[in-house]
């Protein structure tokens, strides 16, 4: 039943009540003033009756109208309740259901609003948290500034490359004072698109774009080149490097080869260009071995199979093909492996390779004294060592001896013969096994070279 049609019952019983009791009244005096004729008396007499009916009804009409506003208000006041948590943010709040009429009604479109309400917010927020997630994944920077020109959202790729560590929101002062970047923010503040200016922040070449939002403030994205141009400056050392090192050889042996089609060249001039141009192809071929088996074990086609190897047993196959040099400048090649430190965890080819570059590394650079090959136990795995009495390296070379073509003297190293790979394969040989590889040195006094093999996992013992 509707509140409205409620009351208009309630109103019709209470004027029925009042309307019954007064004219039992009057048909109660009428019928006394028939049988006494004192008409003062039944006057008052009347008088008394229809102020204690008219108290009555004033009571009864209270009553049930205190009972109409109680049945009213106390939902309304909870509604009032549920929709103050509501604004509040509090969407568990509920109203009752059971409320007459169209409290009713209210209630339950305030309960549908809730509902709605809280499914929606709970949608936003999971979108917000995927949103985020995907912001703070990026591999590129961005940040987003107000029309205050205030930064009100970075990315953590964003806090790395700019070295930001205020929480936004933040003043611009906070970035870095980098011209390009300062201009493409008050380009794009200024309502112009930057694309992909290349600048230098804190170490790192980035590229810098940067456009205005539609409804003031910008966006700007900070993309790190650094790999990039450093693999290009890579690139191109190793060109130069290649064809510097392949055009020496050629160029002897085009020279002789040129020599040796005069007719009147004398048979032992003619033998001796012939063992010029052998040496420099073999040189051309040494070099080309040594790029083939660098670019497959960089590119991943060469995988290590490592097992229990006798260190001993492979330093002395190793070293067999560099004894006659030794011999030759009179130096003692000694391998001195412990009989307790005899077993490394390697592929077998990768350890006989990398002894082998080592060894004759050592030996090439080394005019007197000799070249040990030995093992060293370390907590986790075994040091492969090669140690010699040579010429020695300055401190300043050593950290990039492992680079390829690197030569810390180019005209001595060159005529001895070297690749300028050699160390560069056993430090990615080394590097595959999850290993590492370093060097020790000072001039005059010798170099030690040590590849550290880490043992077997506990699975593959």
């Amino acid at each position: 039943m509707r509140l409205t049609q409620r009351l208009l019952l309630g109103s019709l019983v209470v004027v029925s009540l009042l309307v019954a009791c007064v004219v039992a009244i009057i048909n109660r005096h009428l019928n006394t003033a028939l049988a006494d004729a004192n008409m003062q008396e039944l006057v008052r007499q009347a008088r008394a009756d229809v102020y204690i009916v008219g108290v009555l009804a004033l009571g009864l009409a209270a009553g049930v109208a205190l009972l109409f506003a109680r049945a009213v208000s106390q939902p309304i006041v909870e509604l009032r309740d549920v929709a103050r948590g509501l604004a509040a943010g509090d969407l568990t709040r509920r109203p009752s259901l059971n409320a007459p009429g169209e409290v009713g009604d209210l209630a339950i479109a305030l309960h549908r609003l809730a509902e709605q309400l809280g499914s929606r917010l709970t949608a936003l927020e999971a979108e917000e948290s995927l949103l985020t997630a995907l912001f703070d994944s990026l591999n590129e920077g961005v940040l987003a500034v107000d029309g205050r020109q205030r930064v009100v959202r970075i990315n953590a790729t964003g806090r790395r490359l700019l070295r930001v560590r205020t929480p936004p929101p933040f003043e611009l002062d906070h970035l870095p004072r980098d011209r390009a970047l300062r201009e493409a923010l008050a380009g794009a503040l200024a309502g112009r698109v930057t694309e992909g200016v290349e600048t230098g922040i804190e170490g790192r070449t980035l590229a810098v774009t940067a456009r205005p939002l539609p409804s003031g403030g910008a966006v700007l994205a900070l993309l790190d080149l650094t790999s990039t141009r450093r693999l290009e400056t890579v690139r191109r050392d190793f060109v130069a490097n290649v064809s510097h090192e392949l055009r020496t050889p050629l160029t002897v042996v085009g020279g002789f080869a040129e020599t040796l089609t005069d007719d009147d060249l004398p048979a032992e001039r003619r033998r001796q260009f012939a063992e010029t141009i052998l040496l420099n192809t073999q040189r051309m071929q040494r070099i080309v071995d040594d790029l083939l088996d660098l670019s497959r074990i960089e590119s991943g086609g060469w995988v290590p199979k490592p097992t229990l190897v006798d260190a001993r047993l492979a330093a002395q196959e190793a070293v067999v093909p560099s004894r006659v040099v030794a011999a030759g400048k009179g130096i003692d090649i000694e391998v001195c492996v412990a009989d307790d430190l005899r077993m490394v965890f390697v592929d077998p080819t990768a350890l006989r390779q990398v002894l082998a570059n080592l060894v004759e590394n050592a030996v090439r650079h080394t005019t007197s004294g000799c070249v040990t090959v030995s093992t060293d136990r370390d907590g986790a795995g075994v040091w492969v060592v090669v140690s010699d009495t040579g010429i020695g390296i300055s401190a300043e070379h050593l950290p990039r001896i492992f680079e390829r073509f690197y030569r810390v003297d180019r005209a001595r190293s060159r005529d001895a013969g070297g690749t300028g790979l050699g160390l560069a394969i056993v430090r990615h040989l080394v590097e595959a096994h999850g290993g590492r590889v370093q060097a020790d040195s000072q001039i005059g006094r010798g170099t030690k070279v040590s590849a550290f093999f880490p043992d077997a996992p506990a699975t593959a013992a």
